[in-house]
């Protein structure tokens, strides 16, 4: 039976500690976008040696705040709509990290639009990290926030490091078996075949070649994504100041080889923290099955089903994103031991 979402039920533990890492010092006010209530900062952290772009929410008058980790999914940057979930928590006074992968939006790093769970594994490792050495926030209390390929990221990342304090999973990855099913057998052989291209590109050029595919297409078209909301649904993430059309999203076929390769359900069981996972029955790229399956492995873990008619882009915009951001806050407020101001 799987577990529906309710607050009162999550535990709390008082007693996690973050390790003793040296101070990092704030930057200075050049670095900082000052907005009513709180501060966001551009900052940076490295990742294998590459330069990975951050910003770095704090919300105003508050000492150590609780943080969230939080970072996209499948070929998604942070000015993704990411900075309207971040605006969300922070004005409830938590911190947040909002980070992009290697090769993504204005993090340094080649090839460009790669497309690797085990690369932004590597990534997610480096920030954590990152954010345990931050001067003004609570190491104590971690969260992450991942939503599609990088909610499965973030139950990986839960299962290897005992002390974060809770995770929210929005229509979350959970495993590339299941989610190849979802695609006919001609569209797997064209995928194979375009993946190991880009691998024979990749080898006999050392890396300097990739033969790249389209990210989002329509219906009958070849493209990593292309179920009948994938185009719209992607294009309806950009802001204003980007052209689905100019900026031609394309990365490296070998996404194709990588992905069914990559199971996070097979982590969900070491998962112990607190897990809210929003899933929608009518997702045209993650099996709801699937998704069901791994929150019954999660000790701690809670699904919150979408309505009916809310697919899988519909939770970044609109009514749907009002309700869906609230409830997150919520459960991280309930995780960290906050007190909410509306509660006075």
């Amino acid at each position: 039976m799987i577990k529906t979402h309710k607050l009162s039920t999550f535990p709390i533990k008082h007693d996690a500690t973050g390790p003793d890492f040296p101070e990092i010092k704030r930057p200075s006010a050049k670095e900082v976008e000052s907005v009513k209530g709180y501060q966001r900062m551009d900052t940076h952290f490295m990742s294998k040696g590459v330069r990975c772009a951050a910003w770095l929410y704090l919300p105003d008058h508050e000492k150590n705040p609780p943080v969230v980790i939080m970072a996209h999914g499948l070929g998604g940057e942070r000015k993704f709509r990411l900075d309207a979930y971040a605006e969300r928590f922070v004005q409830r006074k938590m911190a947040c990290f909002v980070f992009d992968y290697r090769g993504f939006g204005d993090s340094e790093g080649e090839p460009r639009q790669n497309i690797n769970p085990y690369r932004h594994l590597e990534d997610w490792d480096a920030a954590i990290a990152h954010v345990r050495n931050l001067e003004a926030v609570d190491t104590g209390r971690i969260a992450l926030w991942g939503t599609s390929f990088s909610a499965g990221h973030v139950i990986v990342m839960a299962a290897r490091n005992k002390d974060i304090r809770a995770i929210v999973g929005q229509v979350p990855f959970v495993d590339g078996v299941s989610s190849s099913m979802n695609y006919s057998l001609f569209y797997s052989l064209r995928a194979f075949f375009h993946g190991m291209m880009d691998l024979a590109f990749c080898t006999f050029s050392l890396g300097k070649i990739r033969h790249r595919v389209k990210y989002a297409t329509e219906p009958g078209t070849f493209g990593v994504l292309n179920t009948p909301d994938a185009l719209s649904g992607v294009k309806k993430l950009l802001p204003k100041d980007i052209s689905w059309e100019q900026a031609d999203f394309k990365c490296p076929a070998s996404i194709f080889i990588t992905l069914p390769t990559y199971r996070p359900i097979r982590y969900a069981k070491k998962v112990r923290c607190p897990a809210l996972i929003i899933y929608s029955e009518s997702d045209s790229l993650i099996p709801a099955s699937a998704v069901r399956k791994a929150i019954s492995k999660m000790p701690n873990g809670k699904g919150l089903p979408l309505p009916l008619h809310v697919g899988h882009f519909d939770p970044y915009v609109g009514k749907e994103f009002e309700s869906v951001s609230a409830v997150q806050a919520d459960f991280f407020e309930s995780c960290f031991g906050m007190i909410s101001d509306d509660s006075d």
